[in-house]
């Protein structure tokens, strides 16, 4: 069998609920890369925050952060990095219009600079992962570059109208996204990211065309990848909107939805 790229998101798809990879799925995935296999994680979280998971996998393979605005290789130097930022006046522009809805915070990241609007400890316990540089207080007076991404927290039922302004207002300079429950959370990033993108730099590098990539997601942030991905797989527990467009079903993150489908597809028994 020739050689396929197996995409993985982390949260909700390679992660159980406790936030570990399952031994039947760290085994399958072994395998898989045994027969000649690529494996990488495309996520949107920053790389401080998915190393431990790159490392427990041994990965050799390029990486897609932060949702696709950085693509990088952490074993090879040589390869090109790809690092799209958002502009810093757009930033302070949306910052002042956030003024005029409720919201709770919120959070910019320079790579591993967090700067965070007001000081929260349940945020700290998310973004201090990895021990980036915190910065606290209004990010207009203290944020000077451009940053990889911007997030902003507020109650459930301002989400939508934020988002709204953001479409009405930004569109054509920013994409954003919704995180999954529990959070109240909206990221934004550069216009025209994403983790399809971040793919197919990597995937073209590695000369696998795309009906040989099985990507595996369970949120807004997968549609595109699930979408362009030949074979695209929808965890159980993902979201109804990924399971309509996805080639398949699997189990849950917590039920080794992963090695289920790779054991199937790449005649792993």
């Amino acid at each position: 069998m020739k050689p396929h790229l197996i995409v993985l998101d982390l949260d909700g798809t390679l992660l159980t609920d406790e936030k570990v990879i399952s031994d039947k799925t760290l085994q399958t995935l072994k395998k898989a890369e045994g027969q000649g296999h690529h494996i990488m994680i495309a996520t949107g979280r920053p790389y401080r925050a998915s190393e431990i998971y790159y490392r427990q996998l041994g990965l050799k393979t390029p990486i897609v952060n932060f949702n696709g605005a950085f693509v990088h290789h952490p074993g090879d130097r040589s390869w090109k990095t790809i690092h799209e930022t958002i502009s810093l006046s757009v930033v302070n522009e949306v910052i002042e219009a956030m003024q005029a809805f409720s919201f709770q915070n919120i959070v910019a990241e320079v790579m591993d600079d967090v700067y965070m609007h007001y000081h929260d400890e349940k945020l700290l316990d998310i973004f201090g992962f990895g021990g980036p540089r915190i910065t606290e207080g209004d990010i207009r007076h203290y944020l000077q570059d451009n940053p990889t991404s911007l997030l902003i927290q507020a109650e459930s039922d301002t989400v939508n109208p934020i988002r709204r302004h953001l479409g009405d207002v930004h569109a054509e300079v920013i994409d954003h996204r919704r995180w999954g429950a529990p959070w109240d959370v909206i990221e934004i990033v550069r216009h025209g990211l994403n983790k399809a993108v971040g793919i197919s730099h990597v995937s073209k590098w590695m000369d696998i065309p795309k009906e040989r990539i099985i990507a595996f997601g369970d949120e807004d942030n997968d549609l595109e990848m699930i979408d362009y991905a030949g074979v695209g797989v929808a965890m159980g527990n993902g979201i109804d909107q990924l399971k309509s467009i996805a080639d398949e079903v699997t189990s849950t993150n917590n039920e080794d939805g992963i090695a289920r489908v790779l054991i199937e597809r790449l005649h792993l028994n």
